[in-house]
């Protein structure tokens, strides 16, 4: 393979511009941004006039289920679908089976990422009410984070302990990412829908279950404690308007110490949804009324959100059969995450440079992730390349999750991904995975 490619002609959309330039990749890094490279003999050149040309997505949560998952999901399949979605790194959540609650575990996904990713990785560490001395042996240079589930999950990854909880928030020096909802509210609220349904609870009650009273009774505690101990925390998946109340949007990211995510299908679906789609669209935190989606996708506008992701979480179609209770709340989406919101701006709701910085600027300040994010000179050629004049309907026969289904089956999408390049390598084009070189494991500046 050349591992010296000269992008020419591209529209490139960085840093909150769009401009028509060159870009010279050697060894896996961008070599030089200009307005008109002469191409050398030796170099592989790839015309893209009239692509534009983004950074590479860095979503900040996923669950691509491995180990011990794997008949839904694993980190090739996964990252597979990435990559052909435009995101080149990825951190992965520690509630696989066996949980990652120590560091010999944590290692584990590592070594497996390191054999198996098409994209860039990393692996949260998991927190217990019984691991915080594994919690502090975490390396916050070469770990994303700490993951606190503050409601319910896989195996023993409840952190319902106010004592655990502040002796986490003022001993762990790193990122502490938290999942908030009040286990206690929604055992309450489970109790009230059988008293009033029996076990057939219609799917559209999973808002009302998990509510927006859990959600805020939560993420209110995580942001107390983190003023209280000074802690970095990055509460996900935010599901209602009323949380967007405890975010700041008056200092610039770099500074904040408190930050907030944003997936995609709370910017996208709403309650109405349950009637056609089901368990389909039933994730954890819930899916809950269109004001409150309008107002997480106007949290994202003005900054009181400051990242996009997806929360990727693949289930069998077998698994999403079933009934209220039995059927598992989450969905694949890391394949359709940005064409999903370049159709939002084609719809006029949102620039794509605000796009740009909310799926690879953002995270990659908010992580310190070294040399990504952007396209500049020196930083790694992480770089997805989008046709706008290319529509792109999902259907069965080209999702690539290893669990077959998305809930965006059937919506046409009037971008597509021409192409992706990891690290230099061209990873994926024109609808095929064209390399297996593995990514790079993240690193950060901390």
């Amino acid at each position: 393979m050349n591992n010296t490619i000269l992008l020419k002609g591209g529209i490139v959309v960085n840093e909150g511009q769009q401009i028509v330039q060159d870009i010279l990749i050697k060894r896996g890094y961008i070599e030089k941004i200009s307005n008109d490279i002469t191409p050398d003999n030796n170099w592989e050149v790839v015309d893209l006039k009239g692509k534009l040309i983004l950074p590479g997505c860095i979503d900040d949560q996923v669950h691509f289920r491995e180990p011990g998952l794997t008949q839904k999901a694993n980190i090739f399949t996964e990252s597979r679908a990435a990559v052909a979605g435009g995101i080149t790194s990825f951190m992965e959540m520690p509630n696989t089976v066996p949980n990652t609650l120590n560091q010999e575990l944590l290692q584990d996904k590592y070594d497996i990422g390191a054999k198996q990713s098409l994209a860039n990785y990393s692996f949260f560490m998991g927190a217990s009410n019984e691991n915080v001395e594994d919690v502090l042996k975490t390396n916050e240079r070469d770990v994303c984070g700490v993951k606190i589930f503050m409601g319910s999950s896989t195996g023993n990854m409840l952190v319902d302990s106010e004592a655990t909880l502040n002796n986490l928030f003022s001993k762990v020096p790193m990122l502490i990412s938290t999942h908030c909802e009040d286990e206690e509210t929604i055992r309450a609220n489970i109790t009230a829908a059988k008293e009033k349904f029996g076990e057939d609870v219609p799917m559209s009650e999973h808002p009302y279950i998990r509510s927006e009273d859990a959600c805020y009774k939560s993420s209110s505690m995580a942001v107390r404690l983190a003023k209280k101990h000074g802690t970095r925390l990055h509460v996900l998946h935010i599901s209602t308007a009323k949380e967007l109340s405890l975010f700041d949007n008056t200092v610039p990211l770099e500074q904040k110490k408190i930050t907030a995510e944003a997936c995609i299908h709370h910017m996208w679906f709403s309650e109405e949804q349950y009637a056609e789609k089901g368990a389909y669209i039933k994730w954890n935190p819930a899916i809950k009324k269109a004001t409150d989606r309008d107002a997480i996708f106007q949290g994202v506008l003005d900054n009181k959100i400051d990242v996009i992701a997806t929360d990727h979480a693949p289930h069998t179609l077998e698994e999403k059969a079933n009934s209220y209770f039995k059927a598992p709340s989450g969905g694949p989406l890391v394949q359709h995450a940005l064409v999903a919101m370049l159709q939002k701006v084609k719809d006029g709701m949102i620039s794509i440079e605000h796009v740009v910085e909310k799926m690879a600027h953002a995270p990659a300040i908010l992580f310190k992730i070294e040399k990504r994010g952007y396209i500049r000179e020196g930083y790694y050629a992480d770089l997805v390349v989008v046709d706008p004049n290319k529509s792109i309907t999902v259907t069965k026969e080209n999702i690539l999750y290893k669990c077959g289904w998305s809930p965006f089956e059937g919506v046409q999408f009037d971008h597509s991904i021409h192409s992706t390049y990891v690290n230099g390598n061209l990873v994926y084009s024109k609808g095929l995975i064209v390399d297996v070189t593995r990514g790079k494991r993240l690193l950060f500046n901390r």
